[in-house]
């Protein structure tokens, strides 16, 4: 059933907020795994998949989606491909945990901007897409401020490299395959629950690792993991339901944003010279990136319209004739 403008209209707004709730709680999401600090990363992690796995599995079932979980388990070569891809989602999240939970937030922060400009050189390099001008610019000058860090500094941004590579090429691995995104990180948290377990049984030792033992308050926030997990994610999926990809592409420096304005401005991370620096080159970056993205997307919206006008012109001559 073909929509009106109006209720288009509404879809795009809705998208809208969708996508700025998204991405506004990945970016305010440090305060929660501060507040988990004192458990170690590993241990989070496990209740992150512990707990995503009942919730989504919730979802899973409301929404349907069951027999897609299953059709997946007949497609071997697709389950190994995605246990690949569960593997990188997985030391992601183990990553930035433990780079909230270390003062590390600037360095995620980082990775996270640099992401962006990543999966247009992984898109350049594997999947033989076409740079624009701006867009070159935009990754060479990534590599740039990241080079200067390491050979003027001497200092290795790691932790926003590792997060950076491993979530653009688990993107990269997730684009060719075809599980829409519920199904698929129910099926990755799926995979990795296993190996949650066994360590969880057998060598997890904190002193949080037993939750009869523990207060009510911290089995409470070691639970919310799941839904840290899950929330952000369904209104992401709700947002790119509603409106383009690549308009959906301008929110997604609200994380990054949000992370570097409370590790400098409420947890006190110092920002030295070599990270400043790194910080404005790779923001000019993005600056180019974002000026190409919009001048790429109003074209496309500008073919777009002429197209229709002129399939509408075509239709009333065929009338006439």
């Amino acid at each position: 059933m073909q929509q009106t403008p109006e209720e288009i209209q509404k879809r795009g707004r809705q998208g809208v907020i969708f996508a700025i709730l998204a991405y506004t709680i990945w970016g305010l999401a440090p305060i929660y795994f501060k507040s988990v600090a004192h458990v170690p990363a590993f241990e989070v992690l496990a209740h992150r998949i512990f707990w995503a796995f009942f919730l989504v599995l919730i979802l899973i079932l409301i929404t349907g989606r069951m027999q897609r979980v299953v059709a997946a388990f007949k497609a071997p070569k697709l389950l190994i491909r995605l246990a690949l891809a569960a593997c990188l989602i997985g030391f992601n999240w183990f990553v930035f945990i433990w780079a909230v939970a270390n003062d590390f937030m600037l360095d995620a922060s980082l990775g996270y901007y640099i992401n962006p400009l990543l999966n247009v050189a992984i898109g350049m390099l594997f999947f033989a897409e076409k740079l624009r001008r701006l867009q070159l610019w935009a990754v060479g000058l990534a590599f740039i401020g990241v080079a200067i860090q390491v050979i003027t500094f001497g200092s290795v941004p790691w932790v926003a490299l590792a997060l950076a590579a491993s979530f653009a090429t688990y993107g990269a691995l997730r684009k060719k395959l075809p599980f829409d995104s519920l199904t698929g990180l129910w099926l990755e948290i799926l995979l990795l629950l296993p190996f949650m377990l066994i360590w969880f049984m057998f060598f997890a030792d904190s002193d949080a690792s037993n939750m009869l033992a523990n207060d009510w308050q911290l089995n409470l926030l070691l639970i919310m993991a799941g839904v840290i997990t899950t929330v952000p994610l369904l209104f992401f999926t709700g947002a790119a339901q509603r409106i383009r990809y690549s308009t959906l592409g301008f929110f997604q420096y609200i994380g990054p944003s949000l992370m570097f304005i409370l590790a400098v401005g409420v947890y006190g991370e110092a920002l030295t010279l070599d990270k400043l620096i790194t910080f404005a080159i790779i923001w000019a970056a993005l600056a180019l990136y974002s000026v190409d993205a919009a001048r790429a997307h109003r074209m496309a919206t500008q073919a777009a319209r002429h197209a229709r006008r002129d399939a509408r012109r075509e239709k009333k001559l065929n009338a006439k004739a």
